[in-house]
């Protein structure tokens, strides 16, 4: 046991010689995320590397974000269906947006904190508001070429989304707006959405929403994009509708 032990610190003595002190840092950190040493370092060093915009050319986190989407649909897809055997079609897809919509994705790249891992000369905030489930992504699509689609597959499950965590999203709602939709269509009624800006007294532009059903004005909210006046307005809309149609009972939101 302890000529196992010396040889323990000896490889990592070693390994770490071969490293750089940021290839180091991602090498550990990244292992305690994911609970296995990582393989290939070239792989994570591009997931938490950013645009430069001196050096257009210059790898950065995009290209695996984009394999990351589709690995990760891919995880979920066969979860769900797995775990859902007498599901239709139209609940599976409503379960899979719940997952992988932006929101939810940053908030598990939040949780992770993989902002944090990212090189310290990078400004975090220049970087958008959806990064944490960009980078989230890319390090999905780093871990699927570093360890190819079945044990991907598992540090996905066990460690980064786990079965509890995809179960919890079941009842949540993650689009009000498409609720009602879904909602007008089987009672057959007609639900639209009348946005136009306003300005404020300080200048700011807003834009509010009414929400019209059938004839009748049933709910109105202000906020900073037309998206989010829409889906803000919706869910004051479906309170109110569902103190006296008890859409969906008592549901959360995202």
């Amino acid at each position: 046991m302890e000529l196992q032990k010396y040889f323990s610190k000896f490889l990592l003595k070693q390994r770490k010689k071969t490293l750089t002190e940021r290839d180091y840092f991602l090498s550990i950190e990244l292992q305690k995320i994911l609970g296995i040493e990582i393989q290939n370092i070239s792989f994570y060093r591009e997931a938490f590397a950013v645009k430069n915009s001196s050096k257009n050319h210059d790898s950065n986190y995009e290209r695996l974000e984009f394999l990351g989407d589709s690995v990760l649909g891919t995880i979920i897809s066969c979860h769900l269906f797995h775990t859902y055997p007498k599901a239709n079609e139209g609940y599976l897809t409503q379960m899979k947006s719940k997952i992988v919509n932006r929101k939810n994705l940053n908030k598990l790249g939040d949780q992770l904190k993989l902002t944090e891992l990212l090189s310290k000369s990078n400004v975090i905030t220049s970087l958008g508001e959806n990064i944490s489930g960009n980078l989230f992504e890319a390090l999905i699509g780093a871990i699927y070429l570093d360890f190819q689609y079945e044990t991907c597959k598992r540090i996905v499950l066990e460690k980064l989304l786990t079965p509890s965590e995809i179960n919890k999203l079941e009842h949540k709602i993650v689009s009000y707006k498409s609720l009602l939709l879904e909602w007008s269509q089987k009672k057959k009624l007609n639900i639209k959405y009348d946005t136009c800006e306003e300005i404020q007294v300080n200048k700011s532009v807003v834009f509010r929403c009414h929400v019209w059903l059938e004839n009748e004005k049933i709910a109105n909210a202000t906020e900073t994009s037309k998206k989010k006046a829409e889906e803000k307005s919706a869910q004051r809309a479906f309170y109110i509708l569902n103190k006296k149609e008890n859409i969906l009972g008592s549901p959360k939101s995202l």
